[in-house]
């Protein structure tokens, strides 16, 4: 078993220590409730800015705060950063190593911004400029690509959207996670056979709402595990341009959850089957999605908020599968170290 699939399965354990030290994060959460800051900006990259895609999507629908993605080169190349009064500003890197994400969340202090630091090593340059320190508890990843790290960020973004705003069926749904994540492993037999309909080399993910965000790291998984050329779109923006890529036999992967933009995506996925792509859905507590070749299912009984936590599982899983399948070792992917730092 390659260590990317042992860790996948750390990953209950994983979120599980974040609940445990829950009342840590509720101290930020109280802080950002004091100092009312008029928005967060969110730095980060890689499977992080994954992750702070998911953070736009919650702190905007639960917290209600605008939320904005950073631009870190206005910061490291063009020295024209942004002006953040009265902004929280949060730093997202798995090691806490990233140069960029760093110098935003510096320049951020210089402005006396309140500063977060999400981050599996508490003692980080990035965790010295911040205010505030959320270690992630996950342990050595030793695969090369991230898992339990990002799962661990997911977690935590959601234990701070909860420590913002308290909210009685949020924290149950939050304890119920580390049991949905074990159920979801279960999926395995299901990433194998979905895996088979993924081989040609390349592929279009598709994803809405809070699941734009899974759809980004399956296709980020997939193109550095297998090296396939898969790119992930909102179900939204695909009509606006790129569905003219689409040729009979061309695999699309939905990833979907029982959510409000649901129907709009499946409408689309019946254009894609009636011009003759190969369809498979990796979903959470939804119907199988008609003529799809094959099917990755969930039913996590979380609310769509959650929902990217073991969808997460499900899309690693499947990247494991394809890789497995391609005879491709997916923890050393070519080209790639564990660390990357970006200027």
């Amino acid at each position: 078993m390659s260590l990317f699939r042992q860790e996948i399965a750390e990953q209950p354990a994983v979120v599980q220590r974040l609940l445990d030290q829950a009342a840590a994060i509720a101290r930020i959460g109280a802080a950002l409730r004091e100092r009312r800051p008029v928005g967060v900006m969110i730095a980060a990259r890689g499977s992080s800015d994954h992750a702070a895609v998911y953070a736009k999507y919650l702190l905007q629908q639960r917290n209600r705060i605008p939320v904005a993605l950073a631009a870190p080169s206005l910061y490291t190349h063009y020295a024209a950063p942004p002006k953040v009064e009265g902004f929280c500003v949060i730093g997202i890197s798995q090691s806490g190593s990233a140069p960029d994400v760093t110098a935003v969340l510096a320049d951020a202090r210089r402005q006396g911004s309140i500063t977060v630091a999400i981050s599996n090593d508490p003692d980080s340059r990035l965790a010295g400029e911040a205010d505030f320190v959320v270690p992630l508890l996950a342990g050595a990843e030793r695969s090369v690509p991230a898992s339990k790290t990002y799962m661990a960020t997911l977690m935590a973004i959601a234990l701070l959207s909860q420590a913002i705003d308290p909210e009685p069926g949020f924290e149950s749904a939050l304890r119920a996670v580390p049991e949905a994540l074990e159920r979801a492993l279960a999926c395995e037999p299901q990433a194998a056979g979905a895996a088979r309909f993924l081989e040609a080399g390349r592929m279009i993910v598709l994803g809405r709402g809070f699941n734009l965000a899974t759809a980004e790291e399956l296709a980020l998984k997939i193109s550095e595990t297998s090296y396939a050329l898969a790119r992930a779109w909102s179900a939204a923006d695909f009509p606006h341009g790129p569905i003219a890529l689409i040729e009979s036999g061309f695999p699309i992967v939905v990833i979907e959850a029982d959510s409000p933009t649901r129907e709009d995506t499946r409408r689309l996925a019946a254009r894609l089957r009636d011009r003759s792509c190969t369809l498979v859905q990796v979903a959470d507590g939804t119907a199988p999605l008609e003529g799809a070749s094959a099917c990755v299912r969930i039913e996590s009984g979380l609310p769509e908020s959650l929902s990217p936590l073991p969808l997460a599982v499900a899309a690693q899983l499947l990247a494991a599968e394809l890789a497995r399948a391609r005879g491709l070792d997916p923890d050393r992917p070519r080209s790639l170290d564990k660390i990357t730092r970006t200027w």
